[in-house]
């Protein structure tokens, strides 16, 4: 049985240059993170080619694409000069977010630079280890969100469950980071990466919880490697139907993994079409 839906939209995939899905480990030195997530060749790569084909193998309307957040500005600048000019290559199919180094001080100048380019946010927003200048990191993230609140540029943050097996990427903080970053986007549009890590079960279990995470979308990236399918009926009753997003972490996991796990999970056809683009499309004011 095929879902039933009127428009489908992925909110979280990669796409790389050319030259570095050619040669990654060129890219290797000094970017510890990004060699931690893709120093294995079964770590794939994808391009916005690929991307676009995937998309219509899977009847996905429009992809949100970002990059890697790397630590070096020429690297963050070749990267994001790809996803945008792949966007314009499709623009009724990519909508371009630049990715950011939290950990420099030209993010937010960067930042400025990409929404004059006409980006419609910035992600995936990642903090990879706890670093010696996280306080610094931080600092930038709450000008970025006051940037988000003035621009209306949407936000999106990596975030993992604090329990559990290790694998790469998974940070080493628990929910308070997470919980303290949607504090401080009050006002602006926060989508949280990987479910939240689970954040959302806090709307549940602290009464204050509600209020500070109402501008708090939750991407389903990763979903079928991280949690079991009923996590789509917990999150929709907790959070609402209104609050999730589907995100695939395409080229990492196909979107038809995640399909058949929502035709499976017990939700109504009106809450999988508002999961797998209704939400988004409101979001991103996008149109059949």
């Amino acid at each position: 049985m095929a879902l039933a839906v009127t428009m489908l939209v992925d909110v979280h995939t990669h796409i790389f240059p050319p030259e570095v899905i050619a040669r990654r480990e060129r890219f290797f030195p000094g970017q510890h993170e990004f060699r931690l997530l893709y120093g294995s060749r079964k770590a794939k790569l994808a391009s916005a080619e690929d991307l676009i084909n995937s998309m219509d193998e899977n009847g996905i309307d429009y992809s949100v694409v970002f990059g890697f957040p790397w630590r070096s500005a020429d690297l963050l600048a070749l990267h994001n000069d790809y996803i945008i000019e792949s966007a314009s290559r499709y623009p009724h199919r990519l909508i371009a977010f630049a990715c950011l180094d939290l950990f420099s001080r030209d993010c937010i100048h960067e930042a400025r630079r990409r929404l004059r380019q006409g980006v419609a946010g910035f992600g995936e927003i990642a903090i990879y280890s706890n670093a010696e200048g996280l306080p610094f990191a931080l600092q930038n993230f709450d000008l970025l969100a006051d940037l988000c609140r003035q621009s209306g540029a949407v936000l999106l943050a990596h975030s993992n469950e604090p329990v559990g097996h290790d694998y790469p990427g998974k940070a080493p903080f628990g929910l308070d980071l997470y919980y303290s970053m949607a504090k401080s986007s009050a006002g602006a549009n926060l989508i949280l990466a990987h479910w939240g890590g689970g954040l959302f079960f806090f709307e549940l279990l602290k009464k204050e919880a509600p209020e500070v995470l109402s501008g708090v979308y939750y991407d389903t990236a990763a979903s079928p490697f991280l949690y079991s399918k009923g996590i789509y009926k917990a999150a929709t009753a907790i959070a609402g139907e209104g609050k999730i997003l589907f995100g695939s972490d395409y080229p990492l996991i196909s979107p038809k993994r995640y399909f058949e796990e929502l035709k499976d999970s017990g939700l109504t056809e009106s809450q999988i079409r508002a999961i797998t683009g209704e939400n988004a499309a409101r979001l991103f004011g996008l149109k059949n």
